[in-house]
């Protein structure tokens, strides 16, 4: 899960990044999510993980409110982050672009500059055989407290499944 860097510097970390429509919901939480299940593992250096939106109307706000408390509830901490707009520069760099919706995956797909980027760009639910079929995360942003707690549950699970795909190759170095 790592890569030579250039000149045979240190292997780079396997790098994801998470993105939803503002980045103040679901994406954060992933992020979130995913850095605890890497640092409780002791792989966090194995990986390099961020969030991003495909949309500006929050670039520099912190996670809604409503995210930050759900996580919060859950034992995570949100709030360090800062939202930001992906960009499509970064495709290269990036090893996995994960999205929460199929609007999100098709805008990103089209944002990436060859097919083999397109390649990287991933629904969430994939990850879990169980909620694959829904394919969507519902965003929470126009509903309540409890919605954020119950698209957190669906993210936790999701995340646990992609880190249990990733965490063998990440303990052995391995792309």
């Amino acid at each position: 899960m790592t890569r030579a860097g250039p000149a045979g510097d240190a292997a780079q970390p396997f790098r994801v990044s998470f993105v939803c429509t503002g980045n103040i919901c679901r994406s954060p939480m992933a992020e979130v999510v995913l850095r605890s299940l890497a640092e409780r593992a002791g792989l966090a250096d194995r990986l390099a993980i961020e969030s991003a939106a495909t949309g500006d109307w929050h670039v520099g706000e912190p996670a809604d409110v409503r995210t930050i408390e759900a996580l919060t509830r859950a034992g995570y901490d949100g709030s360090r982050h800062r939202a930001r707009q992906f960009e499509a520069e970064a495709f290269p760099s990036l090893d996995l672009i994960v999205a929460f919706d199929r609007g999100q995956m098709r805008i990103l797909r089209n944002w990436a500059p060859s097919m083999i980027e397109q390649d990287k760009v991933r629904l969430l639910l994939e990850f879990d055989p169980e909620l694959a079929a829904l394919q969507d995360v519902p965003d929470p942003y126009y509903s309540d407290a409890v919605m954020f707690d119950r698209v957190l549950e669906m993210i936790e699970r999701s995340t646990s499944a992609l880190f249990r795909q990733l965490a063998p190759a990440l303990r052995q170095g391995n792309r």
